[in-house]
């Protein structure tokens, strides 16, 4: 079985950055498109990034376009989220996903990880 670890979650000030790690135990992981999710208190898990398995396609959702960067490094079978400019309501615990690109759109798979925490202060 697929596992998935984040790690680089923490507290920040509003402005301030911080950069996601996804580490999957796949050695083929250049082959598998990934991607980010995210969960807020009391609200459901939504879509934040995903990258296709050789970088060809990328998309965000809407209110982090030009603030976050999804990239990885397929030797290290990581990916990264660089969040910059955080907002307040970036506040959530943010998870990694394996799945597929369906027509040009991403779709979540079996696979999840464990989450991190992503807090954020006014």
């Amino acid at each position: 079985q697929v596992q998935l670890v984040e790690s680089g979650g923490g507290l920040v000030q509003a402005g301030g950055s911080l950069r996601l790690s996804c580490a999957t135990s796949r050695r083929t992981g250049s082959s598998y498109p990934m991607g980010w999710f995210r969960q807020a208190p009391g609200k459901e898990r939504e879509f934040v990034a995903a990258i296709s398995g050789a970088a060809r396609m990328i998309q965000y959702e809407d209110s982090v376009k030009g603030r976050f960067t999804i990239s990885r490094d397929n030797a290290k079978s990581t990916v990264y989220l660089q969040m910059n400019s955080l907002k307040p309501e970036d506040t959530a615990v943010y998870y990694c996903n394996e799945g597929r690109f369906g027509s040009g759109r991403y779709a979540s798979g079996d696979y999840w990880g464990q989450g991190t925490q992503v807090t954020v202060s006014s």
